[in-house]
Parts: structure tokens; C-alpha cells; sequence
């Protein structure tokens, strides 16, 4: 029963993330993990229906997401609500998919690499 409850989670946070526009295939996995900055593993496992975040986690996974947290955790309810008073600051901290995308790419990168990175885009 658990492995089932596990799995039908997965496919929520893949939906989730899918409508968020977080990047797709292959990089999905290093990607949340560098996003929630938590293992590769344990992204894999949230991903792969073999064990669910934390409750703080979760309520983050919702907010950022622009997902109901009912939805996200237990599948009841709709997946997105549009007429709520109450409105929390934008699904992710950056605008549009391009953005997205290229702080997923810098999320690849070594730390090395990546203050190299920064270091080289900060001297025009």
C-alpha cells in the first residue's frame, strides 16, 4: 500500500512540476534536487515513487509549484485553484522558461565552475 501511495505522489510532483515548467526528461532529477538542494538520490526517489518529502518540503513543493497541497499530497481536490483572495509571490523566483532553464543549467555545474561562471558574467 505504501509503495502505491509513494507512486501516485510521484506522478502528482512530476505533474507539479511539469506545470510549474521546471525542466523535463533526463535533467529532472538534478534539477530538483539543485532546486530544494537535497541529494540526487533522495530527488530520485521523490521522483520515482520511492519515498516522500518532509511536510515543511511539501508545503514549499505546493507553493512554488502553484499546485493545492491537498491535491499534491493526498490527490483529492483540484490540482489548481485560480480564485483564491489570497495569493502567494510567484510559482518560482524567475519569470519565464528561460530563466528557469538556465539556473537549472547553472544548478549542474561544480561549485567551482559555477562561482567561475558568475565571476565571468559579472565583469561586462
Amino acid at each position: 500500500m505504501t509503495t502505491t501511495l509513494h507512486a501516485a505522489f510521484a506522478r502528482r510532483l512530476n505533474q507539479a512540476l511539469d506545470h510549474a515548467g521546471f525542466i523535463k526528461g533526463r535533467g529532472r532529477t538534478t534539477a530538483l534536487a539543485g532546486h530544494y538542494e537535497v541529494s540526487r538520490e533522495t530527488s530520485r526517489k521523490w521522483l520515482g515513487g520511492l519515498a516522500l518529502p518532509e511536510l515543511e518540503r511539501l508545503v514549499e513543493m505546493a507553493t512554488q509549484t502553484g499546485v493545492c497541497f491537498e491535491w499534491l499530497v493526498t490527490g483529492r481536490g483540484p490540482m489548481v485553484v485560480d480564485d483564491l483572495s489570497v495569493r502567494e509571490a510567484a510559482p518560482f523566483p524567475y519569470a519565464s522558461a528561460e530563466h528557469r532553464k538556465l539556473l537549472d543549467l547553472l544548478n549542474r555545474l561544480s561549485p567551482k565552475r559555477r562561482r567561475a561562471l558568475i565571476e565571468f558574467l559579472g565583469n561586462p
